[in-house]
């Protein structure tokens, strides 16, 4: 058990006060297509129809995160290569990639040492999510578990300046509350320095501040809504709030500047605060009395961004001049350099598709000369690149796309915007279409539901939509309201609500695709992971009629159930999204499609993992059990070595083979020689 301090908040009875924004709305809305008839899909003689197998394109590497080695000539990252998520080490300049940790477990969140003798990073069992920090050797491979905790999960290890401490997050499995312990790598021991963290707050993202005597971490509540960024004294555990403000907003802690002034500090600060949407400013805090009291008084912030876009902080350079921030338009990412001396800034000349700064503690090398980014797009895998500042050119250093397959195969997706059922918002929407795709009302489609639901669907590479498409399936991946990407207003507008608003934007999706003319309505089949699985499962019951074929993955079905068995983190936002079980026990009911499996018309697959904390297999077996007691058809599989998700790459292989075959056998695209299932 771990021992129960008093957790010292300083709170300050005043509110943020910002400066004047100097930035305007400068940034264009991406061009939509809002007429179906529109849709047209593109001629190519050259591309090779069902060329693209699930087994070629799941063979396809997956790069991770990646970390720098403190000298900038090595990046250790993860990938899926050796067909687990392990650690490889690349030269910088790109070359052939090595191996540096064997292991039948997935590993993450790669963190290399300052002094270089160390990569740390994390690794569960079997997807489990009870993750353990490790350690290994970059020149020897040895490997050392530092917590050997089987009921606690240690997250996101994160290095002191001196590299004799690693901070990270801890939460014991019933916990819903990670909090932050600081592990002494030269006497092995544990501070704990945030403990008693109410369980409807996730504390996250530690920062080392002012040489490793602070600690700079972000506070977020159950619901999703309101968020807190603190400094917390090493010595001490006394925290100071450094967001004080009225209402729900959120505050999300970025980076602290490696310059730090003599009576006054920089933060780097994500908030939708300015306006509704997150945007990035400094935030300034002054230790009181000048002296090392441990207690900070929060100045002013100075918003660098204006937008109604996604706008995200990265990080300080080396020299405390410039900042990095990522801007999301309509689910494509570019990452812009700003000069904080003029107060410009500027897009990076780097490929345009979804680029995001990488690199552990930071994305730039020690010397500020080099920035490593993660860059995909719809045909082509994530990958590392390395930017160099001097010359504004980047080049590659992972390379992903292998097993013969080729981007030309691939499709760009049209970027769609169509009205909800309510007319209250306009859905944004990424539109798969074949190449050849005939305009007959012959042809067959999947509404794809991403997870979440405070997630979103980018314009980035995705191996079953490609594989889909490639069979001649047209794609419809929505961004139903509850995503992020598009301001607080639409994100919270599925508080309480969920499985009703959201469900009727993912079918108002179908309504507005059926109107390009390409698709036979009696061939529209629905899939989603997670939430999305969710979605998949409100789909077919409560609107039977639509779908020829449902395939919910690691979904959940019954919100009593699922709230009783899952994680106590996800127990908690789900309280606290959908309202207490007992008070709001009619809208629990109605929105949990077990209650509704007799209105089931479709066949379903269900896919799910034997280990997954979030949405367990039992939710799946309700299914399956209800299913198949009225006689109904439907199709299982539960990997038992696996989470929420599946990791293990023969197991992604199988998984979508199932997938794939169900789907032709009963939504066959169309001049496949097959025919619809009676």
């Amino acid at each position: 058990m771990r021992s129960i301090a008093l957790f010292a908040i300083v709170i300050l009875m005043s509110t943020i006060v910002s400066e004047p924004i100097a930035a305007a709305q400068t940034l264009p809305a991406p061009q939509a297509v809002t007429d179906p008839k529109q849709i047209a899909s593109k001629p190519n003689a050259q591309v090779e129809p069902r060329s693209l197998t699930i087994e070629r394109l799941y063979m396809t590497r997956q790069v991770g995160r990646p970390t720098w080695s403190p000298d900038g000539k090595s990046i250790a990252f993860v990938s899926n290569m050796s067909g687990r998520n392990n650690l490889w080490l690349v030269p910088a300049e790109g070359g052939w990639p090595v191996q540096l940790t064997v292991s039948d477990q997935r590993q993450s969140s790669p963190a290399w040492s300052p002094d270089g003798k160390w990569i740390a990073y994390q690794s569960d069992y079997d997807g489990d999510e009870q993750w353990d920090i490790f350690i290994v050797s970059p020149k020897t491979g040895k490997v050392v578990n530092l917590t050997s905790t089987r009921e606690i999960a240690e997250t996101d290890p994160t290095w002191s300046p001196d590299g004799r401490y690693l901070a990270y997050l801890v939460k014991p499995k019933t916990s819903a509350a990670p909090e932050i312990d600081i592990y002494d790598m030269l006497m092995r021991e544990v501070k704990h320095l945030t403990t008693n963290t109410p369980q409807d707050k996730r504390n996250s993202n530690p920062i080392w501040a002012k040489g490793g005597k602070y600690i700079v971490y972000s506070q977020e509540q159950a619901k999703g809504t309101d968020s807190n960024i603190f400094i917390a004294d090493v010595a001490t555990g006394k925290s100071t709030l450094l967001t004080p403000h009225e209402g729900e907003q959120l505050y999300s802690a970025n980076d602290v500047s490696p310059m730090p002034g003599k009576d006054m500090d920089l933060l780097l600060v994500t908030s939708n605060s300015v306006n509704g949407y997150e945007n990035v400013g400094i935030l300034e805090f002054f230790e009181r009395g000048g002296a090392a009291t441990g207690i900070f008084h929060p100045g002013s912030i100075k918003w660098l961004t204006k937008e109604k876009w996604e706008i995200r902080g990265g990080e300080f350079s080396p020299d405390g001049k410039h900042i990095t921030f990522t801007v999301n338009t309509d689910g494509n990412e570019d990452i812009y350099l700003h000069d904080l001396a003029t107060g410009k800034s500027a897009m990076l000349p780097i490929p345009k598709g979804l680029n995001e700064p990488a690199g552990g503690h930071s994305a730039f090398t020690k010397d500020g000369s080099r920035l490593l980014y993660y860059h995909n797009g719809p045909t082509a895998p994530g990958d590392l690149w390395v930017y160099t500042l001097a010359t504004g050119k980047s080049h590659q250093v992972t390379h992903s796309l292998v097993a013969g397959v080729r981007s030309e195969d691939m499709v760009e997706p049209f970027l769609v915007h169509y009205p909800s059922r309510d007319s209250k918002w306009t859905i944004s929407a990424f539109l798969y279409v074949p190449f050849n795709m005939a305009r007959n009302g012959q042809n067959a489609a999947i509404v794809y539901i991403h997870g979440g639901p405070t997630a979103q669907t980018m314009n980035s590479f995705n191996r079953f939509v490609q594989y889909a498409v490639n069979q001649g399936y047209m794609v419809l991946a929505p961004n139903y309201r509850g995503s992020t990407g598009y301001g607080k207003e639409f994100q919270q507008a599925n508080l309480f609500d969920m499985g009703g608003g959201d469900l009727q934007d993912v079918l108002a999706g179908v309504d507005w695709i059926k109107q390009t003319g390409h698709l036979d309505p009696r061939k529209i089949a629905v899939m989603g992971g997670s939430y999305g699985g969710y979605l998949s499962m409100m789909s077919v019951t409560k609107a039977p009629e639509v779908w020829a074929a449902g395939v919910p993955i690691v979904p959940f079905v019954n919100w009593f159930t699922e709230i009783e068995n899952e994680d106590p983190v996800l127990q908690q936002s789900d309280l606290a999204t959908m309202g207490d079980v007992v008070k709001n026990k009619a809208l629990y009911e109605d929105r949990s499609p077990i209650n509704f499996i007799n209105q089931i018309k479709a066949p379903l697959l269900l896919l799910a993992g034997g280990h997954d904390p979030r949405c367990p297999k039992s939710e799946t077996q309700q299914v399956v059990d209800a299913i198949t007691k009225r006689g109904g058809t439907v199709d299982y599989k539960i990997y038992e070595n696996e989470g929420h998700g599946f990791a293990r790459v023969e197991n992604q292989i199988d998984a979508y083979k199932r997938v794939a075959d169900f789907l032709q056998a009963h939504v066959p695209p169309a001049d496949c020689s097959c025919t619809l299932n009676e």
